[in-house]
């Protein structure tokens, strides 16, 4: 009866202690641990927030600022008033520090100098004694990017106009997109990409353009809300302009050909009919002077040679002529060919870098998710070594209680002893 009245009175104590420890713990300090995003410039100083609330003192506790992707992860670690350069990851060595004066009210944010692009990331301020933790996001950006720059890159078959627009010096990498003078999106060819050795991104895009209006380059970066823009204006009179510009030249390139053809062709005629004439005055010089009678047979059947020779060379020109025109159709057949084969070989081009557009979007698009999933398991890993300590830790005060209740347990047994002798 007595055992258990003891055992009544141990579960009584116990619930009691439950309750005394929970009203210590919600009077205990804390961190702020809301999610924050802060964004920082290429070589700029940054500070990364974390306070103690209430302002209590951390002069003499171990505070530690850590990033869970890398090897060694502390960025910063601090215990009693003295910065653990040793166990500090190579990246951040003399680029961190803490507000010394401030610690004693609770204010352990960290300053970063000169900011990099490899300091993006995920910042985890702890401090292992109290078991608190906060999280702060950084993304880093440049300020060193130009607005785009718009240019005539060519003209397609159709006469239709080509506009490139470029732009330097981002990080991370920005999205380009064409618009018309309402604000609309238009559909442009894929973004070219360049990144450079300083990290920073070239990116660039082209538009084709079929008719006259006020066409906007927008280059932009929505992380670190950085927006850059240029205008281009075509008139109306510049497809008209183009146009009959290239007929004029078609025209002016047909008519050249054939008056050099033919030129040449009178030119050659000319030649073979002076050699020929000469030829004859040469024979005629050379005849003796004979009977009129017999030389004017000679002169005629001359002639008619002469003639004769001038119709069949003639005739080898005009074949000539007819072969030359054949085999200039057969070269136009050939180029029209050839040219289709290029319209088809660009489009399977297009095809193919409009796949691998789609297909860097979806390796993108995997890559963070990834992130995401990373970011989810060092959020849970951080939860489940929470969890764990506190649970060492009740663990560790059942313990203590268990033994204090069994110290208890005999003492009262050794008093019923006692008691029981004493009644004796």
């Amino acid at each position: 009866m007595l055992f258990h009245t003891n055992r009544k009175l141990n579960e009584c104590h116990l619930i009691i202690l439950y309750l005394l420890l929970t009203q210590c713990l919600r009077g205990k300090s804390q961190l702020i641990n809301s999610p924050q995003t802060i964004i920082a410039t290429l070589g700029h100083d940054i500070i990364l927030p974390c306070n103690l609330v209430p302002g209590e003192d951390a002069s003499d506790l171990t505070l530690e600022w850590t990033r869970p992707d890398l090897n060694p992860r502390f960025v910063h670690v601090c215990r009693s008033g003295e910065e653990l350069v040793d166990i500090t990851h190579e990246l951040f060595k003399k680029r961190t520090s803490l507000f010394t004066d401030e610690l004693k009210l609770g204010n352990i944010s960290l300053k970063l100098s000169k900011v990099k692009i490899h300091d993006q990331g995920t910042y985890r301020c702890f401090i292992p004694k109290k078991d608190r933790q906060s999280f702060v996001q950084l993304v880093v950006g440049s300020d060193a990017v130009t607005s785009p720059v718009i240019t005539l890159a060519d003209t397609d078959k159709a006469n239709r106009l080509v506009l490139q627009c470029e732009s330097k010096g981002w990080y991370p990498e920005p999205e380009v997109s064409w618009l018309d003078s309402e604000g609309n999106l238009l559909s442009a060819g894929p973004t070219e990409t360049v990144r450079g050795p300083d990290d920073l991104y070239t990116v660039s895009r082209r538009l084709t353009v079929e008719k006259s209006d006020n066409f906007t380059c927008r280059v932009q970066q929505k992380n670190i809300n950085q927006t850059r823009e240029t205008h281009f204006y075509v008139p109306d009179d510049f497809f008209e302009l183009q146009s009959s510009s290239s007929a004029v030249t078609v025209g002016l390139a047909v008519s050249l050909a054939v008056c050099i053809t033919f030129i040449f062709s009178v030119i050659f005629l000319f030649w073979k009919w002076r050699q020929k004439i000469i030829k004859i005055k040469t024979s005629r010089r050379d005849e003796t002077d004979g009977d009129k009678e017999e030389a004017q047979p000679l002169r005629t059947r001359e002639n008619v040679e002469v003639n004769k020779q001038l119709e069949t060379e003639l005739q080898q020109l005009c074949g000539e002529k007819q072969r030359n025109e054949n085999e200039l159709q057969t070269l136009k057949k050939e180029v029209d060919s050839k040219n289709k084969e290029v319209e088809k070989l660009t489009e399977e081009k297009q095809k193919h870098e409009k796949e691998l557009e789609d297909k860097r979007t979806e390796v993108k698009k995997l890559t963070e998710e990834k992130q995401t999933l990373n970011k989810e398991l060092e959020d849970l890993r951080t939860e489940l070594e929470t969890q764990l300590q506190q649970l060492r830790e009740e663990k560790e005060r059942n313990e203590n209680e268990l033994q204090t209740l069994k110290e208890k347990l005999e003492k009262n047994k050794e008093l019923q002893d006692i008691k029981t002798n004493f009644s004796t």
